[in-house]
């Protein structure tokens, strides 16, 4: 689990500000568990997704995310992870390939999280935030994300990743409005995701 716990450039989760939240939403509450579902929704409903709310920046590392309170999907995964990491509950990344209209290509990444509970081990989460259509909940066991797969093309990937997928990063480093990211969404078609042994 050591993996799943370290602190990186991207999950920054020794920053001031990202230690003081963490130790403010672990205070109110006595199990890992309920920490982890306090810290998801704090995540999920505090902070603004960028295409909801239209708002700039856009953010990638954890702390800007949090100074910002705005992200892209996977920006707010990357908060998640934080918050989590820094209350020693470990988190890794998961990613799903969707439509970006519902109705075939073209097809974006989404990016959400997986939480290692000890009482039933990985438990996927997704704090994109809800909206009409999306509900996403801290349920456990039952998952209950943002999105189903529902064409051929859509995926749920495997692996709970340590890091976020530097194709992700790399998009959201290279834009800084929120309109712009949206015409640049990372995609991974599902021949290179099942020769990487994703899917």
């Amino acid at each position: 689990m050591k993996e799943y716990l370290q602190v990186s450039e991207i999950v920054n989760w020794q920053h001031p500000e990202i230690l003081e939240l963490a130790q403010q939403i672990a205070s109110t509450h006595q199990t890992s568990m309920e920490i982890a579902q306090g810290c998801f929704e704090w995540v999920r409903d505090r902070i603004h997704h960028s295409v909801d709310y239209q708002q700039n920046p856009v953010t990638c590392r954890a702390s800007d995310v949090l100074e910002h309170k705005t992200g892209y999907c996977f920006a707010k995964s990357h908060l998640l992870a934080a918050l989590l990491r820094a209350n020693q509950i470990p988190t890794g990344f998961c990613y799903q390939r969707l439509s970006i209209n519902d109705r075939g290509a073209p097809y974006t990444l989404h990016g959400f999280n997986a939480i290692y509970l000890p009482e039933i081990g990985w438990y996927r989460v997704d704090a994109r935030g809800n909206k009409p259509g999306v509900n996403a909940k801290f349920t456990p066991p039952q998952e209950q994300l943002a999105y189903r797969i529902q064409l051929p093309e859509e995926a749920d990937f495997n692996p709970v990743f340590p890091e976020p997928l530097p194709i992700v990063v790399e998009a959201l480093q290279a834009y800084s409005t929120w309109d712009k990211m949206l015409e640049h969404l990372p995609d991974i078609s599902l021949a290179s995701a099942k020769s990487l042994g994703w899917y």
